[in-house]
């Protein structure tokens, strides 16, 4: 008996018992499907979950702040500050000196006046509401400048509309504090999307007199993101918070009026190490420099080992699923042995040898494993891509970061289709040896 001839009776006897296949197969299809949407989901949701620990910036990313660090400062995630310590150009050249340091990102904080459209309307004292027209007034911020060409190496995450243009002097993106401002519901930050806002950069000409005059921009709002860069609620390009900082800079001290100048050239430092496992490095020789900083080393470490615990168990579901399966398809052999008993028994007296009769049930075994493999392979991808819709649509209502779980690994789709083949095999083995092995007589003599 030829292989044709073996996927010739294989086929026969699937067409024959339509409903007992199509329910192997279907048992096979779950099985493999829920193995490959649960194993999919806990891949993608690992690196998105780590990745949403780093604010939407490298999971390796250290923030630098200029104050000097305590004793205290390497058992934290979190800056251990003490006094001022000015971060300056040489700080910057020192730290992309030190071992495993990726890239370096310099910030500046600007802080500046305000006021929100309509323009030309708003109320000019800073407290409260607009009473009769419900207007947002006019309130004092921080803009942050950061160098947009690398807004890969930061902590930010878009939520809507998109950055500002690199080098811009007329573009800004907003936070939802922002939206609090002015009153927009955090579920719809598209609704400011394309407003022009006036951002004043104070200039303090004589402390004791209170005299302050300002440099007016207009800029349009691009995009809303959730940023860690700095404390503010206005994130633009280096060029407009530098152009600020230096407007603020040519006047005086303003300390006794709440408008002091700005103590250190940059409001912090972004590093980025050359792995995970470099930060606490970097952090160290950071630390030895004398500057507070903060990194979710120990959040990350923590986080993955739970991660891998969910992995364990999900995996786990899945396998079970696909174990029962495979017995479904065994017992499903097993009982057409018994069926085909007279089969067998003629096949055998006409000459054919143990080695045909196994052939015909591993065919028919590869056929049913490999086409439920497929059917749940699909079966699973399908489920990821609902699952994604369905948790992007509850983050993006509950005004966070949407969460993409695309990209499902093809070496997990390969595992889904071959593992379902590979264990059917397994699973019809014993069933096709008793049937190669069951004598030629007693299966005749069951005529």
């Amino acid at each position: 008996m030829s292989w044709r001839d073996g996927i010739a009776l294989a086929l026969r006897s699937i067409r024959r018992r339509p409903a007992r296949t199509v329910l192997t197969i279907l048992a096979v299809a779950l099985g493999s499907g829920l193995l490959v949407a649960l194993v999919a989901i806990a891949q993608v949701a690992d690196t998105q979950v780590i990745g949403q620990l780093g604010k939407g910036g490298p999971t390796s990313a250290i923030t630098v702040l200029p104050a000097a660090a305590t004793s205290a400062q390497l058992g934290s995630d979190s800056a251990q500050s003490g006094q001022p310590n000015p971060i300056t150009a040489e700080t910057v050249r020192t730290i992309s000196r030190a071992s495993a340091v990726s890239s370096i990102q310099t910030v500046i904080s600007q802080a500046v006046i305000v006021v929100p459209p309509p323009l030309g309307q708003s109320i000019p004292n800073f407290l409260g509401e607009d009473p009769d027209r419900g207007l947002a007034r006019t309130f004092f911020d921080n803009l942050i400048g950061v160098d947009l060409n690398s807004a890969g190496n930061l902590p930010i995450t878009l939520l809507a509309g998109r950055l500002p243009t690199p080098g811009s002097m007329s573009e800004v993106a907003v936070t939802a504090g922002y939206l609090d401002h002015v009153g927009v519901d955090v579920k719809h930050p598209d609704r400011v999307l394309g407003n022009v806002i006036e951002i004043g950069a104070p200039q303090v000409t004589d402390a004791s007199a209170g005299s302050v005059r300002s440099r007016w921009t207009r800029a349009a709002i691009t995009g809303v993101v959730a940023q860690n860069a700095g404390s503010g609620n206005l994130l633009a390009t280096q060029e407009l918070a530098s152009a600020d900082r230096a407007w603020q800079l040519d006047g005086v001290d303003g300390s006794s009026i709440g408008l002091p100048l700005p103590p250190s050239p940059y409001a912090g430092l972004i590093v980025v190490a050359d792995s995970l496992s470099d930060v606490h490095q970097v952090r160290a020789e950071i630390t030895t420099l004398g500057f507070a900083n903060s990194a979710p080393e120990h959040l990350v470490a923590s986080t993955q080992r739970y991660l891998h615990v969910v992995d364990i168990v999900l995996g786990a579901i899945g396998t079970i699923a696909l174990v029962i399966a495979v017995l479904g398809i065994a017992n499903a052999l097993l009982a057409a042995v018994r069926e085909r008993r007279q089969e067998i028994g003629i096949l055998k007296a006409i000459g054919a040898r143990d080695g045909d009769i196994l052939r015909w049930f591993l065919t028919e075994a590869f056929l049913c494993g490999g086409i439920g493999g497929i059917l749940g392979t699909l079966f699973g991808l399908g489920a990821v891509a609902i699952t994604a819709q369905v948790v992007d649509t509850y983050l993006v209502g509950q005004g966070l970061a949407s969460v993409s779980l695309g990209g499902v690994p093809i070496l997990t789709a390969m595992v889904g289709v071959f593992g379902s083949v590979l264990l059917s095999l397994l699973a019809a083995a014993w069933p096709a040896l008793r049937a190669a092995r069951l004598p030629a007589r007693e299966a005749v003599g069951a005529l």
